[in-house]
Formats: structure tokens, sequence, C-alpha cells
């Protein structure tokens, strides 16, 4: 990437200084050089000057003034967000380097001594003009990365939402009449997860990012449906207890197709790890008396708590090739029945709090 040209259009300079004379003849030397110049003769005026369209690009400020000196008119410069990044090149009489040292101390960029050498003062003010023009170069091109850095990573996310919804998707095919069971799910997980971040229980693990985590990867819960065979999953009586046996390994296949995939990329993503969790223990229960591991309690992660209830509650009320669908009332009451047994207690506390945020849900989006 080459640097441009900085001196292709001319800079915009503030010359400060008392004395008329001075100002002369500094602006006629300036002007000859090209350069647009603007004139005070007071620190005041000096930051009326350099506060407005076009601010200078560089400032040459006297430091013996009345009324306000140049240390105090470069501390009112710093203080100011549209003038704290413009250059200063001190102009004094002064010999004394303990002057010189003060005013670079308060974040001047150079000195100049009077009487003025002409050929001294272009130098440092092309000197000082193209460094200040490299800097402006380099934080525009910073924004131009840090805009297109942006754009793309908000493009990968995209692209990871969208893969992710095909996948499930693609499960969802394999059993037409759960309409948009992925998003309520989705969004019932999102909504237990809110209500039970500030839980003394619960608040060390759902944090923002957590629950981000969380919503993004639940679309995948019944992704080991596609192992599944038809006769099985479109069963509309009761299945045998071998067909059940069957039925139960769509958890493992699931989480076991989310673990490939991370040995295939050779890394780990955060959000898989959540969706093998749900994929995998979203059907235990709290009492212990679920599948496929038997877990109980708390040794069930926290994000297939939350998806077992979300997930039975939308099977309670959709219908499904082996029932009807039940009432938002009578699928609560189920749920109820289940505090402590089928259910984490907390979570089914958190869901009742949040009931009429469910039926809501399931209103939005229609079986």
């Amino acid at each position: 990437m080459n640097m441009p040209n900085f001196m292709n259009h001319p800079a915009t300079l503030l010359v400060v200084d008392d004395t008329p004379g001075n100002l002369m003849v500094l602006g006629e030397l300036l002007r000859s050089a090209g350069y647009q110049v603007k004139v005070a003769n007071s620190g005041r005026v000096a930051l009326d000057h350099a506060a407005r369209y076009p601010c200078p690009d560089l400032i040459l400020l006297d430091v013996m003034m009345p009324e306000m000196d140049g240390y105090q008119v470069l501390k009112r410069l710093h203080a100011d967000p549209i003038t704290q990044n413009i250059p200063v090149i001190f102009l004094t009489a002064l010999s004394d380097t303990r002057d010189e040292e003060t005013g670079l101390a308060l974040g001047a960029a150079d000195y100049i001594t009077k009487p003025f050498k002409p050929a001294l003062v272009l130098a440092r003010v092309r000197t000082h003009l193209e460094s200040k023009h490299a800097r402006d170069w380099l934080m525009n091109q910073n924004a131009v990365l840090e805009t297109e850095i942006t754009r793309r990573m908000a493009e990968n996310d995209l692209i990871q939402r969208v893969t992710i919804r095909a996948l499930a998707h693609l499960a969802e095919t394999r059993d037409p009449e759960t309409g948009n069971h992925i998003l309520r799910t989705q969004n019932y997980v999102q909504r237990l997860a809110m209500a039970l971040r500030t839980h003394p229980r619960f608040s060390a693990t759902l944090s923002d990012h957590y629950i981000e985590l969380l919503v993004l990867s639940a679309p995948l819960h019944d992704i080991g449906k596609v192992g599944i065979p038809d006769h099985i999953l479109l069963k509309p009586g009761k299945l045998t207890p071998d067909e059940w046996t069957i039925m139960q390994t769509h958890a493992q296949i699931g989480s076991a197709a989310i673990e490939q995939a991370e040995q295939d990329i050779d890394t780990q993503l955060e959000f898989l790890t959540l969706a093998k969790e749900i994929s995998h223990w979203h059907h235990e229960k709290w009492d212990g008396s679920g599948y496929p591991d038997g877990l109980a309690g708390d040794a069930i992660p926290i994000s297939a708590r939350l998806m077992a209830l979300a997930d039975v509650f939308d099977a309670l009320i959709s219908r499904r090739v082996y029932k009807e669908s039940m009432s938002f009332e009578t699928a609560r009451d189920i749920i109820t029945a289940g505090h402590g047994k089928h259910f984490d207690p907390d979570v089914v506390d958190a869901f009742l709090a949040n009931f009429d945020q469910f039926v809501a849900i399931a209103v939005h989006y229609p079986p």
C-alpha cells in the first residue's frame, strides 16, 4: 500500500502572534510557499479560528502574548476534540531551554525561535505537515479497514446463522408437522435464559455472550432426527419398545454429527459446544429418568435443561402424527406437574412467570 503525496493540495496554516509585523512576515512567507494562511493576534481569536472549518493543518503559535499566553492556548486546543490533534509549533524569542521543555511537555510539536530564518521555518512547517498528513492518512486507512472487518464479520455471522437454520430445517423436513418449531423453541429458550440470568443458580453461566450462543445453537437440538427411519419417525401410533430405543438414538446421532464437524475443521467453536449439549441431553429429566445417559439435577447442562422445557411445551401445543395439539393451559398444567421431576424446578418457575410471553411466541410463530 503506497503512501500518497501529501502536498497535492495546499495546507491551511494558522499563525498566532500579537505583533503585527511578525504576522505580516510569516503570512507572506507561507503564502509565497503555496499555503493557505489564517492569522490571529490573540489567543482568544486563535481558538475561534482553530475550531472553524476548515480547521488548520498546523498552528504556529507565539508563546509570549497578553491575556492568554501560548501555553494556555495549547492547553485549550488539546481540551477541544475538534482541535486536539492539530500540531502546534511554538514561536518564541525565549532562549531558555526550560521554556522549550515546558512547551514540548505540554504537547507542542516543535519550537522555532525569533528572529525567523525563512528556510528553517519552511522546512519545519513542511516536515510537520507531512507527519500530520501521514497520521491522518493512516487513521483513514484504519477506519476503512475497521469498516471492512465489521462488514465481513457481519457477513460471516449471517452465513453461520443461515447455515444453522438450513441444517435445522433439513431435520424438520423429516417431520413436516413441526412447522415453526425451531423458531418457537429458539425464542422460548431465550425467554427462559433472560428470566433466569440474575438467579443465584444461573447468573454465573447466563452471561450475555452465553445467551447469544445458546440462541444461536438452539435450532440444532433435533438435528439427529435425520438419522431416524421414516417408519419410526412418522409412525402415527405408539412406538414399540424396540422402535422407541431407536428413536432415542437421535440425541446421540445429533451430538455425534456436530462432534464430527468440529473434528473436520480441527477446532472447537463455542456455539457448537452448546449445540452438542442441547442435542445430546435435552431429553434428560431432573429426576434422572430421561435419556440417553440418565443424568439428574445439576449434572444436566443448563442449556439442555432450558431446551428440555421449551421442547416439551412446544410438543404439547403442536399437532403430531400420533396426537392432536393441546391448549396452552393444558400444556402449562403438564409442565407444572413436572416441577422437580421432569424439569429443573427453577426453570419451571421461570416458565410460569413468563407464561404469557410463551403464548405470545407460539401465536407469533404458528404451527
